[in-house]
């Protein structure tokens, strides 16, 4: 390290699919991708029940959650356990992302990433958009300039 840089300590995140996705490769790949940046990850795995997402989400404190989704249920859902990790005064501030496939239509429903923004979300990340969009989010993250 060079003199005089502080050196940021890593993220605590927890990467999660929601209760009816079953997929688990888009899950391995945010693992990978989140600890190539230096990251440490909790991978909740799939057909994650709202209540464990958030007891879970309570128990490790994390600076970031993900969400991803591959069976096109993410936006129903996603709004459904934004709700529910925002209704813990403790959760209320913690960076929440969402990204996949969030609707069985594919991605061209323009009012879906705002809606899911007003629901409490920080980011939306659908399928086909850039994985760099997502890599300039998390190091905005860690260099604090969305904290």
């Amino acid at each position: 390290m060079e003199q005089g840089k502080v050196e940021k300590s890593a993220l605590e995140v927890v990467v999660t699919t929601m209760a009816s996705d079953s997929h688990t490769w888009n899950l391995v790949f945010l693992q990978l991708l989140l600890e190539e940046l230096g990251h440490r990850v909790t991978n909740l795995g799939a057909c994650v029940p709202d209540e464990l997402i958030v007891a879970e989400c309570r128990r490790i404190e994390p600076d970031l959650i993900v969400l991803s989704s591959v069976n096109g249920h993410g936006y129903q859902e996603g709004l459904r356990v934004i709700s529910a990790l925002r209704a813990r005064p403790e959760l209320r501030r913690t960076p929440t992302v969402i990204g996949g496939k969030l609707g069985i239509a594919g991605s061209n429903d323009p009012g879906r990433p705002q809606a899911l923004l007003a629901a409490g979300f920080d980011g939306v990340f659908e399928e086909g958009g850039s994985v760099e969009e997502f890599r300039t989010f998390v190091r905005a993250l860690h260099s604090g300039v969305l904290l």
